[in-house]
């Protein structure tokens, strides 16, 4: 038997990365998303300034994800906005659909700009969904809505990120996980690290 939807105990955040071009130091969007007892409790999105060896905006990303070089004109750069990413995320695991791209972003933009890799627990909704889910493909889109998620404006990262934190809510019911470790173990899957990266001298 299920568990419903008042007795899906897991805690984590979510997280959604968008980028100026092709180079994951580029982020110029965050969107975060806490969860706690499998219910979204904060939310938390703000604009990035590229640095400006990877400041150029390429027409594809524009195309995805609307924001232009004069949307993050004042914008904090990475550097300045790191510690309020570490500050939501605090203790928790972060998960995000296709977390290599994510998690890369917050490494190359901390290698980047010589600032200390968080030394996160991850978790990849996608891996999860394919554990979960028998549906054609496991794209945000189609993985959210296989678990009851509504419409959402896909890629823009708040509500990309509402969309990842709606698919393990759904899946951590589904596997009857009490928390992000067990769901792990229910699909077959491991909690991840991301490795700090050393200050550079």
């Amino acid at each position: 038997m299920c568990a419903t939807v008042d007795d899906v105990p897991v805690d984590f955040t979510a997280i959604d990365f968008e980028t100026a071009n092709s180079n994951a130091a580029s982020a110029c969007s965050v969107g975060l998303v806490r969860v706690r007892a499998g219910k979204v409790v904060d939310r938390a999105q703000w604009l990035i300034q590229p640095p400006a060896e990877h400041a150029t905006f390429q027409p594809f990303n524009i195309k995805i994800h609307g924001i232009t070089p004069e949307m993050v004109s004042g914008a904090p750069g990475w550097a300045e906005q790191l510690d309020t990413l570490r500050e939501f995320i605090g203790d928790d695991i972060a998960v995000a659909h296709n977390a290599g791209f994510d998690m890369g972003v917050i490494k190359s933009a901390c290698a980047h700009t010589v600032m200390p890799t968080p030394k996160l627990r991850y978790l990849c909704s996608v891996l999860v969904s394919r554990k979960t889910y028998d549906i054609p493909s496991h794209r945000l889109p189609l993985a959210a809505e296989a678990a009851g998620f509504g419409e959402f404006a896909h890629h823009e990262a708040l509500a990309d990120a509402e969309a990842c934190a709606a698919i393990m809510i759904d899946a951590a019911r589904r596997h009857e996980a009490a928390d992000l470790t067990a769901l792990a173990k229910a699909t077959g899957l491991r909690i991840q690290q991301l490795k700090a990266i050393p200050l550079k001298l």
